[in-house]
This record gives C-alpha cells, structure tokens and sequence, in this order.
C-alpha cells in the first residue's frame, strides 16, 4: 500500500497485530495520560469553553483500560492550561472515575490532576491554597487518585521554596491516601519555569527532595517531565523507599522504564498496543530464572519500544506543549475518534508536513491499526491543505 507524502511516495509496511493483553504489568505501576476527545459540532474556537465528545472520549478511557494501563486523566495532556476549562475538566474527572468503576476500583485505574487553572487571578498563597484544596477535593469525591499537578499560579507567586514547601504541606494534610506529585518542565509549560523555587535545576531539585523526604508517607511517587535522562535516574536513587518514580520523558521511557522507573506518559496514549506488550515483556525478564533467558527477554522488550521513540520524539518536538496535536491526531487515524478536532481549536498547533511524518513514523512502528483508514484519512487531510 502506497501513499503520497509531502516529500515523496511512502509505502506502507505489512501490517503489524498486537495482542490484546489486559491484566496489568506486575513488574511496574503505568499510567498512560489520556487526551480529550472534542466534539466536532462545538465551538471549540481558541477562547471557547470546551465542548467534549462525552461517548468518544470515555471510549478511549476503556480502550487504554483493555490494554491493563492506568490512566492518568485531567492532566496536561487532556489540554489543561491549554484549552480544557474547569467545567469540562470537573465533568470529565467525575465520568472518568465513574466509567472506571466498570473496571474495577477508579482509585487503582485513574488518577487526576488537581491545580489551580480555575482560579488564574489567585494573588497570594492562601488563595493558591484554596484552589488547589478545590480541585483535590473535587479528585477524592469522585473517587479518582489525586495528582497534584504544578500551578502556574504558585510559579508565579512564590518567592522561594518555602512557599512551595507551605503550600504543598497543606495539600498533603486534605489528602486521603498518598499522591502523586507533577513535576512538569518548562518546555511543556513556559510558565513553570523556576518551579520549586529556584531556575537551577540542582537547586529546585534539593527543594523537591527536602518537600518528598518531609512528607513520604503520603507521597505514592513522583511524576517528572523534564526530558533530562541522567537527572531523572539520579532523582529516582534520591527518592525515600517506597516512594515511586514515574518517569514523564517521552524522548528516554524505554531505558528509564527499563531501569526501574514507573511510568506516567502521554505518549502511551497513542502507542497503548505496543507499551503494554514490551511492559508484559519485561515482567517475564524479571522472572526468567537464567541469565539468557533474561536478556533474550530484555533484548525483546527494546525491540518493541526502539521504533516508537521516532516517532515519540517527532510528537514531542519543539515546541514541546503542542503535542497534544499528535496524540489526537494518532488516535484520529486509528478509528478512535470521527473528527481531527481538537478543544481551543489546537488541531492547527502542527504543520501538514510534521503531521505527514508522525503517520510516517507511526506506520513503522506498527501503530496504524487499521491501515486502509488511516491511508484514507490521512488522505483527505492532504487534499484539504491542498496536496
């Protein structure tokens, strides 16, 4: 199968057919950050409230839940910050937690985010306090997980780490089991540069550390996004036992994941298949009861996730935040959703030619799950920018 490019004539690969395999890993806790799916009759104009495609994007839910992911739901990659206001971003924890119950316990497959978004004028600790104890509230009621997302609001007012510090210390006292806490990086949010108190990394990281070791127990493991391979394992030995490192760097999952960190990923919403099969993988390496069989498992388990980075690293490109485009994009193709619509109007954030190279590097991943639509999508796509 053939198609014409920007660039030139791609043909396909054969088509590639993952199993289906719907018990959890064992070997790591997995989140995949799931998007919203807007409803392409609404206003979904920059500006507008957020219209949602309710049935598509709680389908979308399920189908992540069918591969034995988490689903880390509410967070940037659902457009917070960007487009998903605080109506719709409330509506859409409490469907969620909801839908989840279906499955089994919503505490144990979803986890949302609690931030400040609803309250952008807040001026002073106290009001960020507040906001955040909204939104936490709001996560524990419906029965989800709390992540306690960073807030752009607390960037922008704190004038060190031991307003962080209070701030976080208060949160920590409303919760009602160990959370997450979201380190997100400035190249995903301009606006959190500086975030714990400080634009040094290794001194915003003294912070972060002083804050988890100060409040352990009630801390079920970190979330960090800062694409920095060799920080993030020197954070991960840092951490106080028990607490967990979720690794949120869509350019090094594979070998973070590898060596013993968590996962917490927007990019496993569009590469659900093939995460859940090199995760099924690595739980047989771990239990391999030789030294062969354990690296001829490992060898397999890069196998499967070597291709997907590409086209991980092609979707987080600069400028990072607007990956979102891609992952709608993906699951566009892939018959999860009728519409390449997007709230706040992002599906205009990416190029024609960058979108031509993720279905590209999406094919030689294996992640066209059905290739005769997404050839034919991707095809009017071309025709409607006038290629």
């Amino acid at each position: 199968m053939r198609i014409d490019l920007p660039g030139g004539a791609y043909t396909l690969r054969e088509p590639v057919t993952w199993p289906v395999v719907d018990s959890p890993a064992t070997s790591r806790v997995v989140y995949a950050a799931a998007h919203v799916v807007a409803d392409p009759l609404g206003d979904n104009t920059p500006g507008a409230p957020a219209a949602v495609d309710w049935d598509a994007t709680l389908r979308f839910r399920r189908h992540l839940w069918s591969y034995g992911l988490r689903v880390a739901d509410a967070m940037d990659t659902a457009q917070r910050n960007m487009g998903l206001d605080w109506a719709a971003t409330r509506e859409l924890i409490r469907r969620s937690a909801a839908e989840a119950r279906a499955f089994g316990d919503p505490a144990a497959l979803v986890a949302c985010g609690a931030g400040t978004d609803h309250a952008p004028d807040a001026g002073d600790l106290d009001a960020i306090t507040s906001a955040y104890a909204e939104q936490v509230e709001t996560v524990q009621a419906a029965g989800a997980g709390v992540i306690i997302m960073a807030s752009r609001q607390l960037a922008r007012v704190a004038a060190g780490p031991r307003d962080y510090h209070r701030v976080y210390g208060k949160l920590f006292g409303l919760a009602q089991r160990p959370v997450i806490l979201h380190w997100l990086g400035e190249m995903f949010d301009p606006q959190l540069a500086g975030y714990w108190g400080s634009r040094d990394v290794a001194a915003a990281t003294e912070s972060f550390l002083e804050l988890v070791h100060a409040h352990a127990p009630m801390v079920d493991g970190v979330k960090v996004s800062l694409l920095d391979e060799e920080h993030e394992v020197r954070l991960r030995a840092a951490l106080p036992e028990g607490v967990k490192l979720y690794t949120g760097d869509d350019f090094n999952y594979p070998s973070l994941i590898r060596s013993g960190s968590h996962a917490l990923l927007g990019i496993f919403d569009a590469i659900a298949p093939a995460a859940a099969m090199a995760l099924r993988v690595l739980d047989a390496a771990g239990a391999a009861c030789d030294e062969a069989g354990r690296e001829r498992l490992l060898a397999q388990y890069d196998e499967i996730l070597a291709p997907t980075v590409p086209l991980s690293r092609k979707i987080f490109e600069t400028p990072t935040y607007h990956y979102k485009t891609g992952i709608v994009f993906l699951a566009w193709l892939n018959g999860h959703q009728d519409a390449f619509a997007m709230v706040n109007g992002a599906q205009s954030a990416r190029s024609i030619t960058h979108l031509a190279e993720v279905f590209r590097l999406a094919d030689q991943a294996g992640l066209l799950a059905d290739r005769e639509l997404a050839v034919h999508r991707m095809k009017a796509l071309l025709e409607v920018n006038g290629l």
